[in-house]
């Protein structure tokens, strides 16, 4: 993609999310005080934060800390959260972290089993970890491989899972999250998924063109677009060590940077940006959402030109 595609593709995006949701009922307050905006879910039709909670974030995180950074998240009018077993102890201190305040959010989980019976057994865990009796959405984690993808969407995979415990009460929407161009789109075209969780990433997208496939059908399906990775400058080289401990990667922490590459990702057409699963990245992203307003041209040349001197950290496997 060029920088003339690059720039029409940001503005495009930004005019179409503008008019289907309500960004700028909070716009107008640019202080602490405001809170964190909120656009609707796709065919969901649920009102959540501009910005989400990450369970990654609570791994190995004292209880203490973990309450704490609930509770500020949710005073400034956050109310996405997301969680996975993969993600170490995560689901136990959450879920003691949400314990009064699970009605307040709208809690996704996922799994990466791919059998029907395994993936069932991991819900039940999660639910007990996270002391709830349902899930707002549920996600097939980490779909990459199109024979994990094949396993997962036939008779006898996770799907099936997924669409009894919706029968049953366990979970109201279904989705899937993915790292993978060719296995997210082939997800998307497989099952009617109401969500789809994907890299959204200023350097991916311009120097790969890693990301406007995925944006594109998920519009056109009416599913919500959670990204992941909008805060991500570049992978490590060999050679470097990493900034952030908790990071496989280079986050944009320069609190300038940090929130054109924010905005960016918000003005691409998706309903929730995924912060670092890093603390102080988490609250940087939750003062940058609070007085959100779309990526300006100037902002979008001065991304591409970042551009140049990163490593992207995905790349297209079309």
């Amino acid at each position: 993609m060029n920088r003339r595609d690059f720039i029409h593709a940001a503005i495009g995006a930004i005019s179409s999310t503008l008019g289907a949701d309500v960004i700028y009922r909070a716009s107008a307050q640019q202080n602490d005080d405001a809170k964190v905006p909120k656009r609707v879910l796709g065919k969901t039709g649920i009102e959540v934060s501009i910005i989400g909670l990450s369970g990654l974030a609570f791994n190995r995180l004292e209880q203490a800390a973990a309450n704490e950074l609930v509770r500020e998240a949710i005073d400034a009018g956050i109310n996405f959260v997301d969680v996975a077993p993969a993600y170490g102890n995560a689901e136990e201190v959450l879920g003691a972290a949400l314990d009064g305040h699970r009605h307040k959010v709208f809690l996704a989980c996922k799994t990466q089993r791919r059998t029907k019976e395994d993936a069932w057994q991991e819900l039940q865990r999660s639910l007990k970890r996270l002391r709830t009796d349902y899930f707002d959405l549920y996600q097939l984690h980490v779909l990459t491989k199109m024979e994990e993808l094949e396993v997962a969407l036939s008779k006898g995979g996770a799907i099936e899972t997924l669409i009894e415990a919706r029968e049953k009460g366990l979970v109201k929407f279904l989705g899937f999250s993915a790292h993978s161009l060719k296995a997210a789109l082939e997800a998307m075209r497989r099952f009617e998924f109401d969500t789809v969780m994907f890299p959204i990433n200023f350097v991916a997208w311009h120097r790969e063109n890693f990301g406007p496939q995925v944006v594109e059908l998920a519009q056109k399906k009416g599913m919500g677009c959670i990204a992941i990775k909008p805060m991500v400058r570049s992978a490590l080289a060999p050679w470097m060590k990493r900034p952030h401990p908790r990071l496989w990667y280079v986050p944009t922490d320069d609190p300038e940077e940090a929130s054109m590459a924010l905005r960016w990702a918000l003005s691409q057409g998706v309903t929730v940006a995924m912060p670092p699963a890093d603390e102080k990245l988490v609250r940087l992203a939750i003062k940058i959402a609070r007085s959100y307003k779309p990526i300006t041209d100037e902002e979008i040349e001065m991304l591409h030109k970042r551009t140049e001197s990163c490593i992207p950290l995905f790349k297209s496997d079309l």
